[in-house]
């Protein structure tokens, strides 16, 4: 009988192959992951750059490993149920490592993990000065990734930055190729136009992911628009991110113009609203229950 997690895999694998847009916010820990599952979405997104920002203060340029992915997946894992693709950057170096990091993710609980064309150490998509390996070594990571998993359901998600590198023709001629050695789920990061947003999809056989970086290259399409063109995934990696950092700044704001901060609902969540959301209610049951006598 399949096991809780290969269930949840094959049903994330057959609603990506839905192409119907499924909406992916990005999550930079457990917390973040508890309030995107609380608001409703359906599948989640471990994102390096939100890691790298929120955990060390430092931009998305490769500052981060495996042992801290990890770590934040399995937190995430224990803290909610839905679908988790995680980052895994270039797979933190060559096929072998590839190989180690998928292992290592696939037993911290990701159900997807993404993989990208980027030299080392990489920069986020939407930087300039970005460089790609050659495809063929690209491919042999992509090979090494297919091989290294156990459960055939882990989608290996293929991200090439060459359209940045090389132009956008490059870019479809990577991903054409990412997807003959195994990739289940493609991604062409830093589209710039609407009309190489509208011609994609129809490319490729196998399910796209399009990442809309609030504020970077790739225009904000509607959701409605992105599932009739038949993308599998639209990622909004750090919405959430950016959305705390603007709470913080105008809480902290608050607190520094007037002296005082109070349990305003236009700044701060109630302090029950937070208890609630880690899960406080359930371990009073569980302390009850466990009480001597």
């Amino acid at each position: 009988m399949p096991t809780s997690t290969a269930r949840r895999r094959a049903a994330f694998r057959a609603r990506i192959d839905q192409r119907n847009a499924l909406i992916v916010p990005g999550a930079f820990n457990a917390l973040a992951a508890r309030v995107a599952a609380d608001s409703g979405f359906e599948a989640l997104y471990l994102t390096g750059a939100g890691v790298t920002n929120m955990s060390l203060g430092l931009p998305d340029l490769g500052f981060i490993g495996l042992n801290e992915m990890a770590g934040h997946t399995t937190r995430i894992r224990d803290a909610v149920e839905l679908p988790l693709i995680v980052d895994a950057d270039t797979g933190f170096g060559n096929a072998l490592n590839v190989r180690h990091t998928i292992r290592a993710l696939e037993r911290a609980g990701a159900d997807a993990i993404q993989l990208e064309d980027q030299v080392m150490p990489k920069k986020c998509g939407h930087f300039a000065g970005k460089q790609v390996i050659p495809t063929a070594e690209m491919v042999g990571k992509l090979h090494a990734a297919v091989d290294a998993r156990e459960d055939s359901n882990l989608l290996i998600v293929a991200r090439t930055d060459a359209a940045a590198v090389h132009g956008f023709d490059d870019a479809i001629e990577r991903a054409h190729r990412f997807a003959e050695a195994g990739a289940d789920v493609l991604f062409i990061e830093a589209v710039e136009t609407p009309d190489e947003i509208a011609r994609m999809p129809a490319m490729f056989d196998a399910p796209l992911l399009l990442n809309i970086v609030i504020g970077g290259k790739t225009p904000t399409t509607p959701q409605r628009e992105l599932a009739a063109l038949g993308y599998g995934v639209v990622l909004y990696a750090n919405a959430a991110l950016q959305g705390a950092v603007l709470g913080m700044q105008r809480a902290l704001g608050r607190l520094r113009d007037d002296g005082k901060l109070d349990e305003d609902p236009d700044l701060v969540v109630p302090f029950g609203e937070r208890q609630r959301l880690v899960g406080k209610p359930l371990f009073d049951s569980l302390d009850a229950k466990y009480a001597a006598g």
